[in-house]
Formats: structure tokens, sequence, C-alpha cells
């Protein structure tokens, strides 16, 4: 059973560049949760649980991300801080193996692998989540980034897992579409 400290909504809507050139508003949603580590402090063989927790708070996070979208997400991406006394494997385990397939089922689809991160460090640790096409990995109008922390989180014993979407690519993007993939 996952004991979840909190949850944190991040909602950002672009409606210039940089240089203050208009665009099509895109919003980016970013859920977190915030949950304790059950294997903080020690190696553990079997990450089983972490997996579980992902799915679980995968189902809950997408619902609440898609939410705050005014349009169909199209783009999305993972990330997990890890406290100290946790490990890098730890991280994955919560975003890799079953978190994709809630992010995918919340989105009807999407055959793109998720882009993702995972950090160590403490409260206020920042971490940069990467956004892909949901459908196209090679739409380089939608490699996109949300930094994000959490000023109070993670504690030593502690994960934080995000999920974010977007309803568009970049602003003003003038990259190329990318190449045809099959």
């Amino acid at each position: 059973m996952v004991q979840k400290r909190k949850t944190i909504i991040v909602r950002e809507v672009i409606s210039s560049d940089a240089f203050g050139a208009p665009c099509n508003p895109v919003t980016r949603v970013a859920a977190a949760a915030i949950f304790r580590n059950p294997f903080a402090g020690r190696f553990e063989q079997d990450l089983t649980a972490l997996f579980d927790i992902g799915e679980t708070l995968g189902e809950l996070l997408a619902a609440q991300a898609i939410a705050q979208l005014p349009n169909a997400p199209v783009s999305y991406g993972k990330a997990a801080l890890v406290g100290v006394n946790g490990d890098i494997e730890q991280g994955g385990a919560v975003i890799h193996p079953k978190l994709g397939a809630s992010m995918r089922l919340a989105v009807g689809g999407g055959a793109a692998v998720i882009a993702s991160n995972v950090k160590l460090g403490g409260p206020g640790t920042s971490i940069d989540l990467p956004l892909g096409h949901k459908d196209n990995p090679w739409s380089f109008d939608h490699f996109d980034t949300m930094t994000l922390t959490i000023g109070d989180a993670p504690l030593a014993d502690e994960i934080v897992m995000f999920v974010a979407y977007a309803d568009g690519g970049r602003p003003i993007p003038r990259c190329g579409a990318g190449p045809i993939k099959d």
C-alpha cells in the first residue's frame, strides 16, 4: 500500500515565444505524487511493489493532469525524483514497468515510447521532465521539457513521481518535422 504525502498539479499556458511573438496557446500539465519509498535505506532485489505503485498512482495522476488541458493531449512524459536514502533503480521501478500503460490508457493509445528521467536529490531538487509526441517519436516539434521542483520534496525516504501531458508542441517550432518513420 502506498503511503502518499501529497499530490501537486503544475499547469503552464504558453502564449508567446521567449521573444514575445504570439503563438497558438500550448498547455503543459504535470501531476506529481510524493510518497514514502518502501525500500529507502536498503538494497532490495525485488522492486515489484514499486512497479505497482507506479501503475496505481499513474492512473490517478494521468486523469488529474489531462483534466487540466483545454484540448486533447498530444505529448507526454514521466519522471521520478528519489530521496537520498533511495537509489536510481527504485525511481526507474516506479516509472518504467507499469506506469506507461496507465498513461497510454488515459489518452486512448499512444504508440511512442514515453520519454523519461530519474534523478536522486533532496527537497527542492529540480528535474527536467522530457516530453515527446504520444504517437510519433520523430516529431521534432514536440520534443520539449518541463523543469519541475517541489520545495519540500523528496525527503530522504520519499519518491516524487511525475506524469506530464501537453496539448501542443513548442511555441513556433522551426526545427523541421523530422524524418518520416513507418
